[in-house]
């Protein structure tokens, strides 16, 4: 026996020693105390401790392996010979004389050949993403390094000291600086954040999060054109700037950026490029207007006129780059003698904008022609074009397009004769939104050709682009569609009022029979799109009522709970109150004691009856205490005597049992008090 005690510690011994140097755990009674934890099998204690992912072999070897691996991983030709299932041969005399590895450069940790075991020694990565207020820190350690080496590391990558560092989100609570990772048994992946209770945030962190969330809000802009007496609500992002904000009106106005007059921006709002952000602007609805600022140069223009402005594009500035390529042909001309005798041009050759341009248009026509004449929408032909097709589909109009050229024989007439006709002037105004544009000029040429390109295609722009100057004017009647515009048809000026207004009229039937698809189709999205919204309705009503109904529930669920809580409460206080006056009472006294006895019998409201002995001398408030103390409080119940009837409770307490009559025994019964 003694021996087989002998051997069997010899293996514990052999077992602690393989366990050791596999693990690396320096810590015997560690060591000891996990092998205990698996009944001293070796594998499973060392699987218990490094992940199997991490190289552990299994014990299911057989022995010629375990003792073949134990020297080293076999070279390729044995593992081409063991593949084709050949024997390994065991290794040779010089091998197995040399020294095994040691656990620092082999692979494979030394066991003693008995065990059979073979086990990769590979140091264990953990990987940790610490969070430090709005940064990230990720790291990977070996499960060997500890706590502080992890704070050391954070130091120089938050630029925050050790010594004012709490490093928490430890799953096995608060640990300390010297802790080993590998006793705290983590998972690969780990999560961590610092505290540092000692650093207040800095100013400029919450600034910079107060700004970014600025930048990152929506501000309702209401913008009141003077002019035009008409308001623009209109939404910018706070990364939007003032000078955004500013060409956006220009297109909305016609009003250039230099020449707007502002009211309403805060002082703060001292610099264009400035966001809306940091402008000091009310959020989030600020209130704006808008004018033209007053100069001799348009002092004498109409402003009556500026309402119909809505639109211009910032880009249309640059459509003059387009007339390199046009000429005027002075043969051309017809009907004039020397310079002095030429009229006023109908549009000045370098307007700033379409709105100005037109309103020169407007004048001159009126001038020459008469009052009577279509009215010009005065603005781009983008804002035309918005004007015509975009709105709902009862709404929508025909664009007429009228193309004048002074230089054409034919202009005068066609002017005078069709386009201040009455009946083409109603027609033109009923069905029509009319806009006019002046291509005498070279550059006013170019700068047509450039915008119908923009809005038409090439294909008008080319059409345009082969009229002969006296096939001038033109009259290009042009209908709005879902994916583009199109030309319907192009008058020229040798036309009589008849066939205008026949040619006008079954432009009008093509785009009847349109605007009907169009608006079907639009009261059945409308239609639509109202059941959507009475069923979103109708879902928000019902989520409100079951809202109301839940939180009712859980208010008289609370106010039950209260009320037992109370009830509980007072329940407890009684029996506290009913167990000290227990314990207060005096002993019984036993009926041999040689005093004054008296027997008293109380019968409760139950039926049960109380009995119990009490010395002559008590005084009534023990009787008292003693009925409460059996759950009838002085204050609820009355004791009353059976015949002649009295009223116990209303003597004084202070009085003996032999004062109060109440011997040498009673019979008594208990009441609740009304």
């Amino acid at each position: 026996m003694a021996s087989e005690s002998g051997d069997s510690n010899m293996d514990r011994e052999m077992i602690l020693a393989d366990f050791q140097a596999c693990t690396g755990i320096d810590n015997i009674a560690e060591a000891i105390t996990l092998l205990e934890l698996n009944n001293w099998d070796l594998v499973a204690a060392i699987n218990g401790v490094i992940p199997q992912e991490n190289g552990i072999l299994q014990s299911n070897f057989t022995s010629e392996a375990s003792q073949a691996n134990m020297y080293g991983p076999p070279s390729q030709s044995e593992a081409a010979d063991a593949a084709a299932g050949g024997a390994v041969p065991p290794p040779s005399s010089s091998s197995s004389s040399s020294s095994p590895p040691s656990s620092s450069t082999s692979a494979f940790c030394p066991i003693n050949p008995t065990t059979r075991h073979i086990v990769e020694r590979q140091p264990r990565m953990l990987n940790f993403r610490v969070e430090y207020r709005q940064r990230s820190v990720e790291l990977v350690l070996e499960e060997g390094s500890t706590v502080g080496e992890i704070k050391q590391i954070l130091e120089t990558e938050l630029g925050v000291p050790v010594s004012k560092m709490q490093l928490k989100g430890w799953k096995s609570g608060d640990v300390s600086d010297s802790t080993v990772l590998r006793s705290l048994h983590l998972p690969k992946n780990n999560s961590l954040y610092v505290l540092t209770p000692d650093i207040a945030p800095t100013a400029s962190t919450s600034k910079n999060s107060a700004l970014q969330e600025s930048l990152n809000q929506n501000f309702l802009l209401v913008i009141s054109h003077r002019e035009a007496q008409r308001d623009y609500s209109l939404n910018f992002p706070g990364s939007r700037t003032i000078q955004e904000v500013k060409r956006n009106i220009s297109d909305l106005t016609n009003i250039p950026v230099r020449h707007q007059q502002w009211e309403g921006w805060p002082a703060s709002a001292s610099d264009d490029s400035m966001t809306l952000a940091v402008s000091g602007i009310s959020y989030p609805c600020h209130h704006l207007s808008v004018c033209r600022r007053s100069s001799p140069a348009n002092a004498q223009e109409p402003t009556e006129e500026c309402a119909d402005v809505h639109m211009i594009s910032d880009s249309e500035g640059d459509d003059f780059e387009d007339a390199s390529e046009f000429g005027v042909d002075d043969s051309e001309m017809f009907g004039m003698g020397s310079s002095s005798c030429r009229k006023s041009p109908m549009m000045p050759e370098n307007s700033e904008n379409e709105a100005d341009a037109l309103l020169h248009f407007t004048a001159e026509f009126s001038s020459r022609y008469g009052e009577t004449h279509p009215m010009f929408f005065i603005g781009s032909l983008e804002a035309a074009s918005q004007e015509a097709f975009y709105g709902k589909a009862r709404d929508r109009k025909l664009l007429a397009i009228y193309l004048h050229n002074d230089d054409s024989v034919l202009s005068n007439v066609f002017c005078s004769q069709m386009m201040c006709a009455d009946s083409i002037v109603s027609y033109l105004s009923q069905n029509f939104i009319t806009w006019a544009w002046d291509v005498t000029k070279e550059a006013n040429k170019a700068r047509l050709l450039t915008m119908c390109t923009r809005h038409f295609g090439s294909v008008v722009t080319q059409t345009i682009r082969t009229y002969k100057t006296d096939q001038f004017p033109l009259l290009l009647i042009v209908m709005g569609k879902r994916t583009s515009n199109e030309v319907l048809n192009v008058i020229q000026g040798n036309t009589t009022v008849d066939e205008l207004m026949m040619r006008l009229m079954g432009a009008m039937e093509i785009f009847t029979a349109q605007q009907q698809e169009d608006i079907k189709d639009e009261d059945e999205r409308e239609a639509r799109e109202m059941v959507k919204r009475e069923q979103d309705e109708a879902y928000r009503v019902s989520l409100e009522a079951d809202r109301k109904k839940r939180e009712a529930q859980e208010r008289e669920e609370a106010e039950q709970v209260r009320l037992e809580q109370m009830r509980k409460e007072q329940e407890e206080e009684k029996e506290a109150i009913r167990l000290s006056l227990e314990q207060a009472l005096p002993p019984e006294p036993v009926e041999e004691s040689g005093e004054q006895i008296s027997k008293l019998r109380i019968r409760t409201p139950s039926g049960e009856f109380l009995e119990r002995r009490f010395l002559g001398s008590c005084k009534l408030q023990v009787l008292f205490d003693f009925v409460a103390s059996k759950g009838y409080p002085f204050e609820e119940f009355k004791l009353l005597t059976t015949f002649p009837r009295r009223n116990i409770t209303q003597l004084d307490p202070g009085s003996t049992l032999l004062e109060a009559k109440l011997f040498p025994q009673e019979t008594l019964f208990l009441e609740a008090k009304e």
